[in-house]
């Protein structure tokens, strides 16, 4: 790698050392097309040969062929890229005490131009530092508890994040932001609307889709609207803070049983299934859409969470051609829980039958959902279903898979027996059941 052009090899690297520049240098580039001004922008290690990357005034990247350049002129020198964090803002210690929890995730990420990715490098107290328009609305306390992508958290890190956070509504703060990777977010906020069912305050988990380094970021305002609504909320429980569409317009609080996120990479990935967000942050106002969300007025200092996590509990998607020996297995394996992810109103084939009583026989609890996103599961409107009830399967109505999965990793978690398991998964805990489905498939807000 050469010193002064990171990223950079073959034709493009000799070009740009024919004309003299290094990263971070105000260069103007004339090609075939157009002439444009910016800093040379690093490459990653894994980048073609057959570009420059520049960064343009207005905070965006733009790519030039190098078989397109006519001339490369330098015009000022500058530095290679770099993060320093703002100073602190001053609190007003008669704003609402909130705390922000880090676990990771692109809310807390910047670009690492090595490789191109995009790497957890915040600790929660620099996430505050980067976005100080949140010293408006509440006195901030910052603590990271780990920095990873959301695809690594699992059962044992809910544990600690459920742990933690009980420990602070103990120690009287107002509401409680976490800072969370989007990928596994609705699986996480499931697992602590569980834990923390009762909460007396608000419980916000944000994130986003893009990290804070980039022009189009929404990490800023998702956090403010978490924040906003830790400081401000009439309402307690857990929810998720993310963009309601692809704009800056608004802020969407969904209930933390209830959301799915639905897109790779768009803004507004988050979605409320069979139900409408529970509030919305607009311009740092709090307008709250359900009218039965849970109150603030339980003792804080009683707060007991149950944050327990069977982890022997399985996903399983039925799909055409599905072998039940992978349900044999986990019997096999000492799986306590299975959740089937069944087509239409809850179905799986006849030839799965034998392997799911043998799995219920043996006390383990099988629970159904539908593969479909809006909708309820009903398992006494076909033969098919009418089998599957008579074999000991569990019918989950409108609960989808994720949630259920997490559901039944709680409740066999928290309870000495299957049958007590059972009984937890037909109560509604934390909003996770709705009693009438949406006419339309997205309700409006």
């Amino acid at each position: 790698m050469v010193a002064g052009l990171q990223g950079y090899r073959g034709n493009t690297l000799e070009l740009l050392k024919k004309s003299g520049v290094s990263i971070g240098d105000l260069v103007e580039v004339k090609t075939t097309r157009m002439t444009v001004q910016g800093s040379l922008m690093p490459r990653y290690e894994h980048a073609d040969e057959q570009h420059i990357v520049l960064k343009l005034k207005n905070g965006y990247n733009i790519g030039l062929q190098v078989n397109d350049i006519l001339e490369i002129r330098w015009i000022a020198k500058s530095t290679s890229p770099a993060f320093k964090s703002p100073e602190a803002p001053k609190l007003d210690p008669q704003l609402p005490k909130v705390a922000i929890l880090g676990t990771g995730g692109t809310i807390a990420s910047r670009v690492d131009y090595r490789t191109g990715g995009v790497h957890p490098q915040f600790s929660a107290e620099e996430l505050y530092l980067v976005v100080p328009e949140i010293a408006k609305y509440a006195q901030i306390h910052t603590e990271l508890l780990f920095n990873v992508y959301s695809e690594h958290i699992n059962a044992d890190h809910w544990e600690k994040i459920a742990e933690k956070t009980a420990e602070m509504i103990r120690d009287s703060y107002d509401g409680i932001v976490i800072a969370h990777g989007t990928d596994t977010m609705g699986y996480s906020a499931a697992a602590l609307s569980f834990a923390l069912a009762d909460t007396p305050i608000p419980i916000v988990l944000v994130g986003s889709q893009r990290s804070t380094d980039r022009p189009s970021s929404d990490a800023a305002l998702n956090l403010i609207g978490a924040v906003t609504t830790a400081a401000k909320a009439p309402f307690s429980g857990v929810y998720v803070s993310m963009h309601h569409t692809i704009d800056d317009e608004a802020v969407a609080l969904h209930i933390g049983a209830r959301i799915r996120k639905n897109h790779t990479s768009r803004r507004d990935a988050f979605e409320s299934i069979d139900t409408s967000p529970a509030a919305y942050v607009r311009n740092g106002e709090l307008e709250v859409i359900h009218k039965d969300l849970p109150t603030k007025d339980k003792p804080q200092q009683s707060f007991k969470a149950r944050y327990r996590f069977e982890k022997k509990v399985a996903l399983v998607k039925f799909y055409p051609s599905f072998d039940p020996k992978i349900i044999d297995y986990l019997v096999d394996s000492g799986y306590r829980g299975i959740i089937l992810e069944g087509t239409g109103l809850g179905h799986v084939s006849e030839q799965c039958y034998d392997s799911i009583a043998w799995a219920t026989e043996r006390g383990i609890l099988v629970g159904m959902t539908s593969q479909c996103i809006w909708g309820r599961v009903r398992l006494t409107v076909y033969d098919t279903g009418r089998d599957l009830l008579r074999r000991g399967v569990i019918p989950l109505d409108d609960m989808f898979p994720e949630t259920a999965l997490v559901k039944m990793m709680w409740a066999l978690g928290n309870t000495k027996t299957a049958e007590e398991a059972k009984t937890l998964m037909l109560q509604n805990i934390a909003g996770e059941f709705i009693a009438r489905s949406p006419i339309e498939r997205r309700p409006r807000d």
